[in-house]
């Protein structure tokens, strides 16, 4: 297995399981580092700076994009930009790693466009969006509207699963969790 110069993306609408089964395979022995994004914003609560997020301020954030030193970026909401750091990338396959994103539909494609065959996208689709309605709901942490706009984006991310490497159907946790683990084996073992 040769995981250095690797990517595994993971995307898929909120609430479709994707950052259980990225954290039931970073529990499993492989050689995979989850990738921290950065942002513009500050930390919340119990946020640490280098573990949650890289916490860089609008200014930062825009300086890493003049300087180009970021792979992908998006502006979320006005001055609210999240994004992956090249140095973030170098410092985990320096480690021998593969890389983890655990990432928006738009920023996998992004993810993918620039790392081309070094990376494999996988999506996460929920079983339904009945299904998916209900997970989000269930969260408990969503206003009406806020699942309303959740919904709404599921339905067009949901369009875009055929742009992904694999999709793997989250209607069986565990074995889809099985499923994404055979994919990345199968990537990392291909030289």
């Amino acid at each position: 297995m040769n995981p250095s110069g690797k990517s595994i993306i993971f995307s898929a609408p909120s609430g479709a399981g994707k950052t259980t089964i990225v954290h039931a395979l970073l529990r499993r022995q492989l050689p995979l580092e989850f990738s921290i994004s950065a942002a513009s914003r500050d930390a919340r609560g119990h946020e640490r700076d280098g573990v949650d997020y890289h916490f860089l301020g609008i200014d930062g954030f825009k300086s890493k994009i003049q300087a180009e030193a970021l792979l992908e970026w998006e502006e979320v909401y006005p001055d609210q930009f999240y994004g992956t750091l090249r140095s973030e990338i170098s410092r985990i396959w320096e480690n021998g790693n593969a890389v983890v994103f655990d990432v928006d539909v738009y920023g996998a494609l992004k993810l993918k466009n620039e790392l081309k065959e070094q990376a494999l996208a996988i999506f996460i689709e929920p079983p339904s969006e009945s299904v998916l309605e209900t997970r989000l709901r269930g969260r408990q942490t969503e206003s009406e509207e806020k699942i309303q706009i959740r919904l709404a984006k599921a339905r067009e991310e949901l369009s875009m699963k055929d742009k992904f490497d694999i999709s793997i159907l989250n209607e069986d946790l565990g074995l889809a969790i099985e499923q994404a683990m055979t994919a990345v084996v199968d990537f990392l073992k291909n030289e």
